[in-house]
């Protein structure tokens, strides 16, 4: 399926773009809108993601992403013209090998690499501690990623620390610091944008769900760039699925128990790890290469809490194979209708089924 097949058609209003996070607005991660969407009779339910525990029943099974998000936007210039140019690093290949996309400066964020400017520049030097980056050629095929290789005078995860900041587009109002690009069970660095749909939960929140009996375990998906010009599928990502995760994804789906996904990259590490003739989830530690389609379906999860995605988005192939159409259509015309906040600091969508 093309990456614009079967898309829903709207137009997102400016003023739904979330600029801020919600603690940058005055409330908690917590208060966020949450809209419900049931599959079975249809119905729409609308509340706060601090409710959250309402909608939910002992025995279900949270599973989370636990990858956190790499200060991934680096400022640059072209070696040859010094003219400024912005990185975004993506996914590690391996060493210093990394997806990167060049982009180009626009105010305060920055914008894609313009069709009309030729190649991005061959090398692009990163600060003034000799750092650079050495850009090798297009990836698998891509007109906005490469492949290139980092040279930097101490080990990446430290340089980054010091040079690198949190990937911002152009609907964010001002730069905001890392630790609000974090989701607060975050533990192993690794994504290029944050895994969104669980920046509304809180650490009372956790204890909550827990205290009520609603499993949580833990997964890892390192997210890769999702340019919101892009109207293309996902590429290669790393995944890894625990045995226990595995373990006890099987026991909730064979005692009647609901697998619920936090956010799109935790269903493409689930249905990347179900094995179809065993039946079941296994460990699983590599890449995933799997583009979930209406066509193709799920087979382990039931449920799924995720953000309000663009109608270029290809997570809505994703959205529709486990929502259905018709409550994917009706959900967002609702969202649209009572304003509902979209992207990373936005409100979120929860399907049940």
């Amino acid at each position: 399926m093309s990456p614009a097949a079967g898309r829903l058609k709207f137009d997102l209003p400016a003023h739904l773009e979330a600029g801020s996070p919600a603690e940058a607005r005055g409330t908690t991660r917590d208060a966020v809108r949450m809209m419900v969407a049931y599959r079975g009779d249809q119905r729409l339910v609308h509340s706060t993601f601090a409710l959250i525990a309402t909608f939910l029943e002992p025995d279900d099974l949270l599973v989370i992403n636990t990858s956190a998000t790499l200060p991934a936007a680096l400022a640059g210039v072209d070696a040859g013209s010094g003219r400024a140019v912005v990185v975004h690093l993506s996914t590690l290949l391996d060493g210093d090998s990394w997806v990167v996309e060049p982009r180009v400066p626009s105010g305060g964020a920055s914008r894609r690499w313009p069709a009309d400017a030729g190649p991005p520049p061959a090398r692009i030097l990163l600060g003034e501690d000799g750092a650079s980056l050495e850009l090798e050629g297009p990836y698998r095929g891509s007109d906005r990623l490469w492949v290139g290789r980092l040279r930097l005078p101490r080990p990446t995860r430290s340089w980054l620390a010091v040079h690198g900041a949190p990937i911002r587009y152009g609907y964010v109002e001002r730069p905001f610091p890392l630790s609000a690009y974090q989701n607060v069970y975050a533990t192993e660095p690794g994504s290029a944008e944050m895994p969104s749909a669980g920046r509304p939960f809180t650490p009372d929140l956790l204890t909550r769900l827990v205290a009520k009996g609603v499993g949580i375990t833990p997964l890892v998906l390192h997210t890769g760039v999702a340019s919101l010009e892009a109207d293309e599928l996902p590429y290669p990502e790393r995944v890894r699925v625990p045995p226990s995760t595995a373990r006890r994804v099987n026991a909730a789906r064979r005692h009647g128990g609901r697998v619920v996904a936090v956010g799109t990259t935790t269903v493409r590490a689930l249905e990347t790890a179900f094995d179809p003739v065993a039946g079941r989830v296994g460990a699983f530690d590599g890449w995933t290469d799997l583009v979930v389609t209406p066509d193709r379906g799920v087979a382990v999860v039931d449920g799924l809490l995720t953000g309000w995605h663009e109608p270029e988005a290809s997570h809505l192939l994703m959205l529709e194979a486990i929502a259905g159409r018709s409550l994917l259509e009706t959900s967002y015309a609702a969202s649209l209708a009572g304003g509902y906040l979209w992207h990373e600091f936005g409100d979120v969508h929860l399907i049940l089924p």
